[in-house]
């Protein structure tokens, strides 16, 4: 195929909360023109865009899938993007790569949480923003009370460019008022022609139509004039100023429809080609210095057979399968090879893709999403996509023996594709820990490792990483003296351990206060040693020790038997001999939550948390929702995820971070102390 010229391109992220029908609208899009012969659905798992096996079982969107379409002469490049807040780092990753977020609402629903939250990071990148209200046809749905809450909760220039004809199951059709006509539902074939607006509908479409005219010409003086002359205005013009206004930002047009049913759908592509500016006229915010081909890959599929799938957009070209650039990061060359454009799974070649255009190459050596490459070497700064940090991280362990390397790599593999499924491992438990956004998302990535890569793996709860500190100075003197036949082992150590005082921080110090050589130099680096092996695992919980300072004082040595070894031990010895004199105690991970959650659900959501030892700092009540910022220990909410969906039905949300350490309450603190002898115990038995 050759290339599409880049002001004949409109790029579309198709973003939403879960379960507001994008995938549906997507599909109708698709086979309204003429992309496929049949409207797909998700319960029979036929859609384009949600092709991957876990998808069909959960009937949910799990990555972002690409696809494209032709209409009036335009090539309509869609991003297909998850809704559940846990699949966040595909859709963050397509909205710097389009032009227009098309952002789906459900008619019953109005604004949810992820909603707002990507209508806040599509202004953040200042782009063309088209709302759609989906599923009209479900009971309780409302049009009118789903407008009012874009208006209030998103932005007072949403304006209605379409409105519904009935209303619940007695929906049969949308009026268009922008070419002021009718399409009437034409119950999942494909949609007919304009039609005549229902008689009993004229006032009310007259009303509506006069606020999209008042909404557009105020951001047209040459329209405005006009119109206030009592100038009947044309269509095209119409659309042209609301094409001007919505590329600038100043107008979000509300469009409606059932997806499932297909109605809509023509008057939501002609809005999409109409409103949306291509690339050509707005743009892109990615720096690629001054070379004159380069392209940005913006997602990274990991397929066990074409191995690692690139999709880029190209930034400046035009790009064809002989194209070699360089990857500054890397400073490796890279031929693109064969260009693909993507249709969900399938994909088709493509001689060569223009500037704006998005397409995907296979088997790129060493590129990663976020990635630019160019023609040749410049310094480019990537574009910084902020991605949300991890909030739930599990133990994992693969179920047999020796798979611990097909284990990494497949999770290595998936983290390509995935920047916010992180894999580590925690120097102080020693555990591996797969860390996500939601535990759905690390459901869904341990069944992939099982689909994809063969491994089977367990997860379970991570051991929270307590730490032991003392709270008072302590001294202990260990001398240890081992003969056998030849020569013999001597150390001797007298040391004091005292807290340290930090901002918070916990550390440690080890302070040689030797005089008169009471012990040679080249031994109290031994001493130091040990203590930090005895400090690995304190006697309290087996903890690391921390916040101690260490001061060595006195000590003896024998002239033959002395070695490193005999002081490291001493020094191990003292030091245990010191810490239970030293009022030890048990210190845990404090994080600070914070929780969006919808207004009706504050109080529960309050009472969880102190529940949980944790203690409230603050709450920001905006348009419906409620931010409630919080410190609560971590091993209080290893589990948070499934409470606070339970609590707020699946509309709350939450991410946290590591503020510091402090001492574990008493009761708390003998109850892990127990459970840890306990584990001791068995362990030996």
């Amino acid at each position: 195929m050759p290339p599409t010229e880049h002001g004949k391109i409109r790029n579309i992220a198709v973003v939403g909360h879960r379960g507001v029908g994008k995938t549906s609208l997507v599909e109708a899009m698709l086979f309204q023109a003429g992309r496929t012969n049949r409207l797909g659905s998700i319960e029979q798992g036929t859609t384009v865009t949600d092709w991957d096996d876990d998808e069909n079982r959960r009937q949910m969107s799990l990555s972002g899938a690409l696809a494209h379409a032709d209409w009036q002469g335009r090539k309509i490049n869609v991003i297909d993007c998850p809704g559940d807040a846990g699949f966040q780092a595909d859709t963050y990753a397509a909205l710097r790569v389009v032009e227009g977020a098309l952002v789906v609402m459900s008619g019953v629903m109005g604004v949810e949480v992820n909603t707002a939250r990507v209508w806040a990071r599509a202004e953040e990148y200042e782009l063309s923003r088209v709302i759609f209200v989906n599923m009209l046809d479900r009971e309780r749905a409302d049009f009118f009370r789903a407008l009012e809450a874009a208006r209030t909760q998103l932005s007072d220039r949403c304006v209605a460019i379409q409105i519904p004809i009935g209303a619940e199951h007695e929906l049969t059709g949308i009026v268009d008022l922008l070419h002021m006509c009718a399409y009437l539902d034409p119950t999942g074939g494909r949609e007919g022609g304009p039609q005549p607006i229902p008689d009993e509908l004229a006032e009310q479409v007259q009303e509506y139509r006069e606020k999209l005219l008042d909404a557009v010409v105020e951001t047209n003086e040459d329209l405005m004039a006009r119109y206030l002359d009592g100038e009947e205005l044309p269509a095209s013009d119409v659309a042209a100023a609301l094409k001007d206004a919505v590329t600038r930002d100043e107008l979000y047009p509300v469009a409606c429809g059932v997806a499932t049913k297909n109605l809509g759908t023509t008057a939501l592509l002609d809005l999409l080609v109409e409103g949306v500016p291509s690339p050509e006229r707005k743009g892109t915010t990615i720096e690629f210095g001054d070379a004159k081909q380069a392209v940005f890959v913006f997602k990274t599929i990991a397929d066990p057979f074409a191995g690692r799938i690139s999709c880029f957009r190209v930034l400046a070209g035009p790009v064809t399968g002989e194209t070699t650039l360089v990857d500054p990061r890397t400073h490796a060359k890279e031929r693109l090879g064969q260009i693909l454009l993507l249709q969900g799974k399938d994909n088709e070649p493509s001689d060569a893709l223009a500037v704006g255009d998005l397409g995907a190459v296979a088997k790129l050596k060493d590129v990663v999403t976020g990635d630019v490459l160019v023609d040749h070497e410049v310094p480019v700064e990537p574009p910084h996509i902020d991605f949300p940090q991890p909030v739930m991280s599990f133990a994992v362990a693969p179920k047999a023996k020796g798979d611990e390397e097909k284990m990494a790599t497949g999770l290595r593999r998936l983290s390509e594709e995935d920047p916010t499924l992180q894999m580590r491992r925690d120097a102080d438990t020693g555990e591996q820990l797969l860390s996500g956004l939601s535990q759905m998302q690390v459901e869904v990535a341990v069944d992939r490792l099982r689909s994809r890569f063969h491994v089977d793996v367990e997860l379970h709860p991570p051991r929270v990483p307590y730490k032991e500190t003392i709270r008072k100075e302590a001294r202990a003197r260990h001398r240890y003296k081992k003969q056998t036949g030849g020569r013999g082992q001597f150390g001797d150590c007298e040391i004091v351990i005292e807290p340290i005082n930090g901002d918070g921080e916990l550390g440690y110090e080890f302070v040689d206060q030797i005089v008169g050589g009471v012990i040679a130099q080249s031994f109290r680096p031994a001493v130091d040693k040990g203590v930090r092996e005895a400090m690995a695992r304190g006697e309290l919980a087996g903890a690391p020790v921390q916040g101690v300072r260490v001061r060595l004082v006195d000590g003896m040595q024998h002239s033959v038997d002395s070695s490193e070894m005999a002081f490291k031990i001493a020094g191990s010895m003292a030091f245990k001999e010191a810490y239970q004199k030293a009022d030890p105690v048990l210190l845990e991970p404090i994080m600070e939550l914070e929780v969006t959650v919808p207004d009706d659900a504050v109080g529960a959501v309050n009472g969880d948390l102190n529940s949980r030892r944790g203690r409230l700092q603050g709450m920001e009540p905006a348009a419906g929702m409620t931010a409630i910022r919080a410190e609560v220990p971590m091993a209080e909410i290893l589990t948070y995820s499934q409470a606070l969906t339970s609590m707020t039905g699946g509309r709350g949300d939450y991410h946290m971070s590591f503020v510091r350490y402090e001492e574990v309450p008493a009761h708390v603190a003998q109850k892990i102390i127990e459970q840890t002898k306990k584990e001791r115990e068995e362990a030996k038995a």
